[in-house]
């Protein structure tokens, strides 16, 4: 499959988008008091989501985990009103109520973020088949990274999609650490991918650091669930290069391993790609990251003028 240019540029420019987010939020997580909550970010591995996103159509569902930023951003969610949640404010997507491991932005199909380790799995299959009960020409993606693969809600999640051929694409973001765990020390099997075969689904392992890649293995999965031939499981192969949260040391990371994935960053490989087959000029990206940076100190501005929300505002909003 072909992946059209305007694909390609948008992949990028969502990918720039993302890490300059997680930049300015690096930057301020270390301000005492600035923003409240544990930080964790995507750096590195912004690839997934900005390719998942860009093949998806704006009716499709994606359910995520506590690495949501990228995954939000790419799918349209509003920077200014995103960044005000993350630091609780009242203007936030959530009015401030979920800060930045919940966030949940409806208005474009993003309805949960969980940081139960395996939580997205079940939620999403639930969601696929209300899909596949109204007979909407819809998919939901469900986005784990590796050690939630070894969550019973996986294996639960993925015979149960496969048994009801549900319209759910598994996306695995494959980082190779399960917070301070490497890969080969909590899992046997080398390629996550493989898991796939005992439900008999599709199983695909793919580049997570190349944009274009993850985009026509994702939307080939929309196809397949589309045409009621139902799930697919996605490994991208990718690495996180800031620790577990901005506390994390990573000790446990060696340096000379984060050096050689940061040299095989998506950004720049895409960026260059583009330029070297004259779809853009390099001028183009430079452009690009200007803008992605006024569209970043706007919403930090935005953000840290909103107001908190008032104490009796606490009871709002909640449905039991």
């Amino acid at each position: 499959m072909e992946v059209p240019a305007n694909k390609k540029i948008e992949m990028l420019e969502t990918m720039i988008l993302s890490r300059k987010f997680s930049d300015s939020l690096a930057e301020l997580c270390r301000i005492e008091r600035k923003i409240p909550g544990m930080m964790i970010l995507s750096t590195g591995q912004e690839a997934v989501g900005s390719g998942v996103c860009a093949a998806l159509e704006p009716e499709d569902v994606i359910i995520t985990n506590h690495r949501s930023h990228n995954h939000l951003l790419a799918k349209g969610a509003d920077p200014r009103e995103l960044m005000a949640e993350i630091f609780c404010k009242k203007t936030g997507c959530n009015k401030g109520k979920s800060g930045t491991l919940h966030l949940a932005v409806p208005e474009v199909n993003a309805p949960c973020t969980t940081t139960v380790v395996g939580g997205t799995l079940p939620i999403a299959v639930g969601q696929a088949f209300a899909q596949q009960y109204k007979n909407e020409p819809r998919v939901t993606v469900c986005f784990f990274g590796d050690g939630a693969a070894n969550e019973g809600s996986f294996h639960e999640a993925l015979n149960l999609a496969a048994l009801w051929q549900l319209p759910v694409i598994f996306g695995c973001e494959n980082n190779l650490y399960a917070g301070a765990q490497r890969y080969e020390e909590h899992t046997r099997v080398q390629d996550m991918a493989r898991r796939a075969e005992a439900y008999d689904m599709p199983g695909v392992t793919v580049d997570g650091n190349y944009a274009p890649e993850v985009y026509r293995a994702a939307r080939e999965a929309r196809q397949l669930a589309l045409e009621g031939r139902g799930p697919t499981l996605i490994e991208c192969k990718t690495y996180r290069c800031r620790g577990h949260g901005e506390s994390d040391p990573q000790h446990y990371q060696p340096g000379d391993e984060i050096r050689a994935w940061q040299e095989k960053c998506p950004i720049p490989r895409l960026g260059d790609e583009l330029v070297s087959l004259g779809v853009i000029p390099s001028e183009r990206i430079k452009e690009m990251e200007s803008l992605a940076e006024k569209i970043v100190e706007n919403a930090v501005r935005f953000a840290e003028e909103s107001p908190y929300p008032e104490p009796h505002e606490a009871l709002e909003d909640v449905y039991v």
